[in-house]
């Protein structure tokens, strides 16, 4: 009898196929070719990152009274990320952020291969790195394509290894260019993103979102916390990443463009305090002398209104957008002046702290230090009364990145500090056991880092 039921099932099946056949029986999808072409030339990041574990001056100076020095201790942690490879050579592009401060990198590609990999440079403000392995063999590459052409609504493919499951693929559509999202760490924004809701979680930071013709088209980077939204991500605009990619390869470092000028918000209160005829943009409130700004006829009192056709409503937008630039780049800059709107043709120039001939800073307390421009006042909202050097790297958890240090005292002297050559002057003459105190302006507060040396 079940022999009978399951032949009766079998002809059943076989009559309704005849009748009404398989709808779209000779259909592949085309992303299904977009994965085979573009996955192999997709890897997973393995990093290793060592980090010292800060002790307190205070409690390091208790315990050596007793003791001795405390050794320098290290702790490692274990992260993943994704990437792709850009040249036969061996060049892939990531996140910055997946491969800063890394011991060592392993880079494991579709077919099992693994390398070890070498840091050859980024940008943490852009958050683009390149990292590099030898082959051994041909190594598959993938197409970077025009990220300027993107519509909202087309296909969005976004291949990676979302908490670690190897090369999984998700699909969407480009929701919406131009985006910005405030940085982590409060310190600007990343301007004119790609957003979409392909889904990406971590683990694909650094891989690439595809168009429907196996092009990058944008380096994952972002997602909005899943608690609050799902499937809003974004990716950083391949174009952008192009700008600086040569410039990695060459010098590990990108040189970025700078306008010239120092401007604030414009709020309600602002704009009914001095007049103006908007009450979106950002205020010129002063412009460097020789700058590209003054060259291109921006002056005191303009309000700038887009880049390149992308809305600024914040200072900190602004120069997020500057830097994505490289210098030398022409960019059209709109701005409303007494009411009347005006495009001008900038030509960028190259930010103050490159320069050559420029005096280096001495590296002390593992603290990399610069001179202050307006673009830096701009971001970390720096008082034009705040002078001093501002801090650029910093392992120290009290002093941050953007933090002004104005005074040193050793001994118990003082030394006020107003550029580089000021810092270089104390720093180069502190000796192992003096007392030293460094005297910081970070997000309106003041506060005194202590130690002996």
């Amino acid at each position: 009898m079940k022999k009978v039921k399951i032949l009766v099932f079998g002809i059943l099946t076989t009559l309704f196929v005849l009748s009404f056949g398989i709808v779209n029986a000779d259909y592949q999808s085309p992303i299904v070719n977009v994965v085979k072409a573009a996955a192999p030339a997709v890897v997973k990041i393995d990093v290793v990152v060592q980090t010292e574990v800060y002790i307190d001056p205070f409690i390091r100076e208790f315990y050596k009274q007793f003791f001795g020095d405390i050794p320098r201790q290290f702790e490692e942690s274990d992260s993943v990320g994704s990437g792709f490879i850009i040249s036969k050579e061996g060049y892939i592009v990531t996140n910055y952020h997946v491969v800063e401060g890394a011991k060592k990198i392993t880079v494991t590609l579709l077919n099992g291969d693994t390398y070890d990999a070498q840091y050859i440079g980024g940008d943490e403000e852009l958050d683009i790195a390149v990292i590099k392995i030898s082959p051994k063999k041909d190594l598959p590459v993938i197409e970077l394509g025009d990220s300027d052409k993107l519509q909202i609504g087309e296909w969005a493919i976004a291949i990676g290894n979302p908490l670690g499951f190897q090369h999984a693929v998700t699909v969407g559509v480009i929701s919406a260019v131009g985006r910005k999202i405030p940085k982590p760490d409060g310190s600007g924004y990343y301007t004119n993103l790609i957003q979409t809701d392909a889904a990406i979680n971590p683990g694909n930071s650094g891989g690439p979102l595809l168009n429907i013709y196996g092009q990058v088209i944008g380096i994952n980077t972002a997602i909005i916390n899943p608690s609050q939204a799902m499937n809003i991500g974004f990716a950083i605009p391949i174009n952008t990443a192009k700008r600086f990619i040569n410039q990695i390869i060459a010098t590990g470092k990108v040189e970025k463009a700078y306008l010239g000028v120092y401007v604030q918000t414009v709020t309600e209160s602002l704009a009914k305090s001095l007049g103006l005829k908007v009450n979106k943009g950002v205020y010129v409130a002063q412009v460097e002398k020789g700058s590209p700004a003054e060259k291109a006829g921006i002056k005191e009192g303009d309000v700038i209104t887009k880049l390149n056709g992308s809305y600024v409503e914040l200072a900190e937008e602004l120069t997020s957008l500057v830097r994505n630039y490289t210098p030398g780049t022409k960019v059209k800059v709109t701005l409303n002046r007494a009411g009347k709107e005006i495009t001008v043709e900038v030509t960028l120039g190259t930010f103050p702290t490159q320069k050559t001939g420029s005096t280096a800073a001495k590296e002390f307390l593992n603290l990399k230090v610069s001179n202050i421009t307006s673009d830096d006042r701009n971001k970390y909202k720096v008082p034009a009364g705040v002078e001093g050097v501002i801090v650029k790297e910093s392992q120290n958890s009290y002093i941050k990145v953007g933090s002004v240090i104005w005074r040193i005292s050793v001994n118990g002297y003082s030394y006020d500090i107003k550029d580089i050559n000021s810092w270089n002057k104390v720093v180069e003459n502190i000796k192992k056991g003096d007392y030293v105190g460094i005297f910081y302006y970070y997000n309106g507060v003041r506060s005194v880092f202590s130690l002996r040396y």
